[in-house]
């Protein structure tokens, strides 16, 4: 008769044995299974630009408030509102008539000056060798040669009269201080206008070139003058692109001009200054903008495509190499700022790394890979000697 426990224990070792010999040769298939093949980028220091980017406003080169310098009405407007003016070109003619008459009033005042100080000038001459021979008393001659050069400052006086009355004739035709657009006309004909309004006349800006106000925040510029100091970074371009509201990327390139010696105190910036050539008219004063310029550049940093860069809980970056013998390294590098389509690396690594850009997902640390240029083609198949001993 047969023990039930026998039978048990005997189907139970059947089960098992078949489940063992099955881990036996699993492990022993992942002994033979080949080290992965893994691409890979050689990474050499280079110069890299530190690129910045700020908002920007636009602001015309030159602009002048066409004011009127006389008192007056106004006869006739000689501009067409939004043309471009030119420098010297007549804009407004106030009523002139006074002004003439200041004008004939000096010339007339001018003549009669003269004509006293030929009198007075006359009378000294008469007088002098009457004074040499004692014929007349000393003083008089004295009293005489002083009117005679009153009368000479009382010349000089009225023409500076009439420069100031031709001056003041020349005011009643305004032009314009400066080329430019002329914005609207503020004072319509038969308007009274004076040298102590609050408004303009008009407004001219010069708009080619033109220039864009950007803002950076002080601690970035502090940051920035003790890097350059320390010699970490080297100064970089002062050519500046924008970026228009449209998002299209504006057709002419800048110049940085200057850095503001203030910081603003209610945003804590300091405003750069950027000039552009603007020939077509495109920007407009007070256009919002963003400004990129590469403001330093990096001497010796390494460019590594981002699809090597993993991160970390922490957040922090770090690459797999390929070590002594094929074998996968972790290396732990600085990657802050992106260029193009690479991480910029400015330690962690270096010359002539090879840094693991493709088959990440099967590499661990101080794994044996098989490393092949990113630039090589992938091999298609089953791996070497996966075909040994395969049934035909």
């Amino acid at each position: 008769m047969l023990n039930p426990r026998r039978v048990v224990l005997s189907g139970c070792l059947g089960m098992i044995l078949p489940f063992l010999s099955a881990c036996s040769d699993g492990e022993a298939a992942g002994a033979d299974r080949p080290a992965p093949e893994v691409g890979f980028v050689v990474v050499q220091p280079q110069a890299v630009p530190v690129s910045t980017t700020l908002g920007g406003r636009t602001v015309a080169y030159e602009t002048s408030e066409v004011r009127p310098q006389i008192n007056g009405l106004i006869e006739r407007r000689m501009f067409t509102e939004g043309s471009y003016v030119r420098a010297g070109q007549p804009l407004y003619q106030i009523d002139s008539r006074l002004y003439r008459a200041a004008v004939n009033q000096a010339e007339a005042n001018l003549q009669s000056a003269q004509a006293s100080a030929e009198a007075s000038i006359a009378r000294a001459e008469r007088l002098r060798p009457l004074a040499e021979m004692e014929a007349v008393a000393k003083q008089d001659y004295t009293d005489a040669v002083a009117q005679a050069r009153v009368a000479q400052a009382g010349i000089e006086q009225n023409r500076a009269a009439l420069e100031t009355a031709r001056i003041n004739l020349r005011f009643a035709t305004i032009t314009a201080p400066i080329s430019g657009r002329i914005g609207r006309s503020l004072s319509t004909v038969g308007a009274l206008v004076s040298t102590n309004q609050q408004d303009p006349l008009a407004v001219i800006q010069r708009l080619d070139p033109i220039f864009v106000d950007m803002q950076q925040s002080s601690a970035e510029l502090t940051a920035l003058r003790r890097s350059l100091q320390s010699g970490s970074v080297d100064p970089g371009s002062t050519r500046v692109r924008l970026i228009l509201e449209d998002g299209s990327e504006y057709g002419y390139t800048g110049t940085v001009q200057f850095s503001d010696i203030g910081v603003d105190a209610n945003t804590g910036t300091v405003t750069l200054r950027a000039r552009f050539p603007n020939p077509e008219g495109l920007l407009l004063p007070g256009m919002f903008v963003t400004a990129m310029f590469d403001q330093s550049v990096l001497p010796s940093a390494f460019l590594v495509p981002q699809t090597a860069v993993q991160r970390d809980f922490d957040g922090s970056a770090f690459v797999y190499i390929v070590g002594t013998g094929n074998k996968a390294m972790r290396r732990k590098v600085a990657a802050d700022r992106t260029y193009g389509t690479n991480w910029v690396v400015t330690s962690g690594l270096g010359p002539g790394d090879r840094v693991i850009t493709q088959g990440l997902g099967n590499v661990k640390q101080a794994d044996d890979v098989r490393p092949v240029p990113e630039s090589a083609p992938q091999r298609v198949g089953p791996p070497p000697g996966a075909g040994a001993g395969a049934p035909d």
